[in-house]
């Protein structure tokens, strides 16, 4: 029996040797390369976790690489190429896929030689065999994290009483992003999330455990026999929960965190023995709830105080018992005195003068503007907010040896406008990845400014990339969405041509710095480095080799140093 076009499950290779006596050989390979390219025998005894797809056939060759085209080592995931004489020609009246899908063969001299880029996750074994762990298209990023679906899929799977297991994203929102399981349980089993999470737990990073299971008949198949993953949302099923018992909060101050935590959470209801985190809440909205607590009840504990009293019973004690953590407000600095730089400002700024021309800190971002684009309009969104973030038009001068901000006056935003069309000579596509590049790679001067820079390229009358490229003393990975959300509702009002409809920002990221310099000093500095000195004072002493001069010209050329831990000191750290 001969298994291509979907991949094999362990499960399912096992249900097949209980009941057939014949031979199962697991085949993969795309229509691109004469459909299967790589054969592995399965075994009735196996004692992997999943069903390899093993080695290529005969004239065939393939290749596991990076982003770069670089081989990836044992064991870590790339993306599968395949090169050798069972390709094909390329995509019937489809010139630009054809070039984007089957590019030169970087590892043969041979003239004409190609590479088809498959799309699908895979990485080697120890023993040569490749393992396939999914569609490309089936990576995520959450919270900075890249993500393989198909790789909790498959530990999912591997679970005694999970039959079949897919895992989607909820929620568009770069804060609320969160997975989801769908499982489907063996017969005779029953599923507890508690179960689920500790098996994922031991086998996975804790940002790739879902945030909640729902178990369900059967997996939604589409007309390929693929799993339908759209239609998983509007499957019914029992939803799996921690195996808290529901309490609904006792006082006051309960009943506020467990308002906060449902606001940030979105649930209808938290009981105060759940866990903030096996509820899907992570770092970025931990640091919400900590705002909003400033808010509503007038302190601001430190993040580290939710991560150690993760329930809502466990923190209103502990906010109950110490209020030292309270934070002083953010109070409006006086423009009339030099501004301080914030410490994050401060070193970016040392960086820069460090290394001058460096782009390491620079954040881009290109949006595809599809539809009919009124450039007038979005040019005056985009100097709506430059006038409404000081931030984005602030530089850094010295004064008396120090530091200082300094906030330029709004004016204009320049938005070049390139038409590809306009530009002879290349093709679309090497004009495009030229300008591109060059946008970029243009430095900012902290000392001059700007600090943000945008720009338009028109690929037809109706399709647009809006370029944009922030300097990290200016934004960060949060700034962006907020940057985005304004820039939408700033661009509708330039269209129906009404004042702008965003309410006036209470405090600017100046009056944050001067507040942090003012707290972070004195009694507050000494408590905070006392803590660190406490954690630190028996941690021995790194001997790295950086006694070597420094080459007249930096390449950032690097190496690596390898230094042993003993198991103790190993142990202390993941305790820490």
């Amino acid at each position: 029996i001969i298994c291509s076009g979907e991949a094999l499950s362990t499960e399912l290779q096992n249900r097949f040797f209980s009941r057939l006596s014949a031979e199962l050989h697991n085949l993969y390979g795309p229509t691109e390369a004469a459909v299967d390219v790589t054969a592995w025998a399965c075994s009735r005894n196996s004692l992997l976790h999943s069903v390899p797809i093993g080695r290529p056939i005969a004239n065939i060759h393939i290749y596991v690489l990076d982003a770069q085209l670089q081989p990836v080592p044992i064991g870590v995931p790339g993306e599968l190429h395949i090169g050798g004489i069972g390709l094909a020609r390329g995509y019937l009246n489809r010139p630009s896929l054809t070039s984007e899908r089957f590019i030169p063969n970087p590892f043969l001299l041979e003239p004409g030689a190609r590479l088809y880029k498959t799309g699908d996750w895979a990485r080697y074994l120890a023993d040569g065999n490749i393992e396939y762990l999914g569609r490309m298209d089936h990576q995520v990023k959450i919270r900075g994290f890249r993500i393989e679906l198909g790789e909790i899929e498959n530990v999912l799977c591997q679970h005694l009483a999970v039959i079949n297991a897919a895992v989607v994203v909820r929620d568009a929102s770069l804060e609320t992003k969160r997975l989801e399981g769908y499982v489907v349980a063996a017969e005779g089993h029953a599923l507890q999330a508690d179960d689920l999470r500790q098996w994922l737990a031991h086998r996975l990073p804790d940002y790739m455990i879902p945030a909640c299971f729902l178990v369900i008949d059967r997996l939604p198949l589409n007309a390929n026999g693929k799993v339908d993953r759209r239609a998983l949302a509007k499957m019914e099923g029992r939803k799996l929960t921690i195996s808290t018992l529901h309490v609904p909060p006792r006082n006051l101050l309960e009943t506020q965190l467990a308002a906060i935590w449902q606001e940030v959470l979105n649930l209808p209801t938290v009981g105060i023995h759940d866990n903030f985190f096996a509820l899907g809440g992570h770092s970025l909205l931990a640091m919400q709830v900590i705002a909003r607590l400033g808010r509503v009840l007038q302190i601001r504990p430190a993040v580290r105080d939710l991560f150690e009293s993760p329930t809502v019973a466990q923190l209103a004690q502990r906010l109950g018992q110490s209020q030292e953590t309270a934070l002083p407000p953010i109070d409006l600095a006086l423009r009339t005195a030099p501004l301080p730089l914030s410490f994050a400002q401060e070193r970016l700024w040392f960086l820069g003068q460090y290394e001058s021309g460096s782009t390491a800190y620079h954040i881009p971002l290109a949006y595809r503007l599809a539809g009919t684009l009124d450039v007038t309009a979005l040019q005056q969104a985009l100097g709506q907010i430059i006038l409404r973030h000081e931030v984005l038009r602030t530089t850094i001068r010295m004064q008396a040896g120090n530091p200082i901000q300094e906030v330029a006056s709004p004016a204009p935003v320049p938005l070049p406008l390139v038409d590809l069309a306009l530009l002879p000579g290349e093709t679309p596509e090497q004009t495009l990845a030229r300008q591109v590049t060059a946008f970029l790679r243009a430095p900012f001067d902290l000392s001059t400014g700007p600090v943000f820079a945008c720009q338009l390229i028109r690929m037809a009358p109706q399709d647009h990339l809006l370029l944009l490229n922030f300097h990290h003393a200016a934004c960060d990975g949060w700034s962006l969405e907020v940057f985005i959300r304004e820039l939408s509702a700033l661009y509708a009002d330039s269209l129906a041509h009404r004042p702008a409809s965003l309410p006036a920002l209470p405090v600017q990221y100046a009056d944050y710095a001067a507040w942090q310099r003012q707290w972070l000093q004195g009694p507050e500095l000494e408590r905070q480095m006392g803590y660190w000195r406490q954690q630190l004072a028996d941690a021995p002493t790194l001997e790295l080799p950086t006694d070597h001069p420094r080459p007249p010209r930096l390449t950032n050329t690097g190496a690596k140093h390898s230094i042993g831990l003993s198991p103790e000191l190993a142990a202390r750290h993941k305790t820490f």
